[in-house]
């Protein structure tokens, strides 16, 4: 079965133009009007990945976005901005909301799509890698304890670092993280960020998928 994308955006010709470029990419897709609407799909139809607009009737993209994220199913959900607001404050606010990666309009149909690809790609691979763990009888951890010991690796990850990529590989956000750990959600994507140079990983999916991939969580 192909994969399904939900596209959330208040603007038809939006919604229209990259419904069909993905349909001719052999994705199922699903479109929203707005965020409450976006919502209730996500939660009918549990699509594989969703691209959104911010700036919506009803409901927000940082609204929606933080809203799928309070479900523990959607909590690794990639997720796409899609909007006009692309200053750097803004783009931070997405980030903190949940979003995987951040696209300026106007955009690129060929760019979009191989943004999809390639997180789809990690997504599918993360979903492997924890049915294989529950295949062989292990149990995600809550706690940075679940940091297992990391030989011939060509960097250390600090204390904080490794307690915050736990709570990554758990889908929670940078506001929720900086809740657990009485961090900043700025404070928290610096820490981010220093994962990803670390790992050389380039979004919050790959970092997962490495993360899961190299055993550094169990």
């Amino acid at each position: 079965m192909p994969l399904t994308i939900l596209v959330v955006d208040d603007d038809p010709g939006t919604r229209l133009a990259i419904s069909d470029y993905l349909e001719m990419a052999g994705y199922s897709v699903i479109t929203a009007a707005d965020g409450q609407q976006g919502l209730d799909m996500v939660e009918t139809y549990r699509p594989h990945l969703m691209v959104t607009d911010i700036v919506m009737p009803r409901m927000n993209g940082y609204q929606l976005v933080r809203s799928v994220r309070q479900h523990p199913s959607f909590r690794l959900l990639p997720v796409i901005f899609l909007t006009e607001r692309n200053k750097t404050e803004e783009r931070i606010q997405g980030y903190q909301s949940g979003a995987d990666l951040y696209l300026p309009k106007p955009f690129e149909l060929q760019e979009l799509g191989a943004a999809i690809r390639n997180l789809l790609e990690r997504s599918q691979m993360i979903q492997s890698e924890y049915r294989l763990s529950q295949e062989e009888g292990l149990r995600p951890q809550t706690t940075a304890t679940a940091i297992v010991e990391k030989l011939d690796f060509p960097f250390h990850l600090t204390q904080r670092e490794q307690e915050v990529l736990v709570m990554l590989t758990h889908g929670l956000s940078n506001a929720q993280i900086g809740s657990q750990l009485h961090l900043s959600p700025r404070t928290v994507e610096k820490y981010v960020s220093n994962l990803l140079r670390k790992t050389e990983t380039n979004n919050r999916a790959e970092l997962v998928g490495y993360a899961m991939k190299h055993r550094l969580v169990e």
